[in-house]
């Protein structure tokens, strides 16, 4: 497969040796000549210099033959050119655009080309709390560009889903449990799987689901957090 990766910053240059270890075609674009040079010694991909949030740079790199871009720089109104640009010029067939604040998460979206966004500070977010959250539906990624989330809450005692069968939950439509951890082992869930305080329970779910579930399993209604306002946070 050939992957384009905009950005040789510590992110950009270690999913592109990832990637290259692993047998792709890996084309890198950064604008500054001096880390090109520097980074030519260390890491053996086809190396394009310039911006790319210009048209010229991205049709240098010859993207009309990648499959994927990887818009992975520091900046995200960059990202969002690269992503939308990639996407509308040389309709690269999947594109996935690193979210630098959480906070302009919500711009990326396909309106801007981008099919998957990655957010670390949202990811590292999301594993903490579902490392010291017991009782609370925790999201720990989303799939299918945003249509359904994989999501994680570790029973409390005495809430709904805590000593019923997972053929008992009143499971709202578009949403399903995938796995139950229970004691580091992993149990497929089965309509006469019992659970129980302490299980960690996993369930892909629609965005509009995710109410019902959190009321099925925790008890609890959806908390909302601040709002945010809009533009491109830096």
């Amino acid at each position: 497969m050939r992957i384009a990766i905009a950005g040789a910053g510590n992110m950009g240059c270690y999913v592109a040796g990832d990637l290259l270890s692993k047998g792709h075609d890996i084309v890198v674009i950064e604008q500054n000549r001096d880390l090109v040079e520097q980074l030519r010694q260390e890491l053996d991909v086809n190396w394009v210099v310039g911006d790319a949030c210009e048209l010229d740079v991205l049709d240098s790199a010859i993207l009309t033959t990648c499959e994927v871009m990887v818009a992975a720089t520091g900046d995200d109104e960059d990202n969002l050119v690269i992503s939308l640009l990639t996407k509308q010029e040389f309709a690269v067939p999947r594109v996935v655009a690193r979210v630098n604040h959480p906070d302009n998460e919500w711009l990326f979206t396909e309106t801007w080309g981008v099919d998957v966004a990655v957010s670390l500070p949202h990811l590292l977010t999301s594993l903490v709390e579902e490392a010291v959250s017991v009782g609370d539906l925790i999201q720990l990624l989303t799939l299918e560009k945003g249509k359904v989330s994989l999501l994680e809450v570790t029973l409390a005692e005495g809430s709904p889903g805590d000593g019923k069968r997972v053929g008992d939950l009143k499971m709202p439509a578009d949403s399903t449990l995938v796995a139950v951890v229970r004691e580091r082992h992993v149990i497929v869930p089965r309509p006469d799987t019992p659970l129980h305080a302490g299980d960690e329970v996993l369930a892909i779910a629609a965005p509009e689901a995710e109410s019902d579930l959190r009321r099925v399993l925790t008890g609890e209604e959806e908390s909302h957090g601040p709002d945010t306002g809009p533009g491109v946070r830096r």
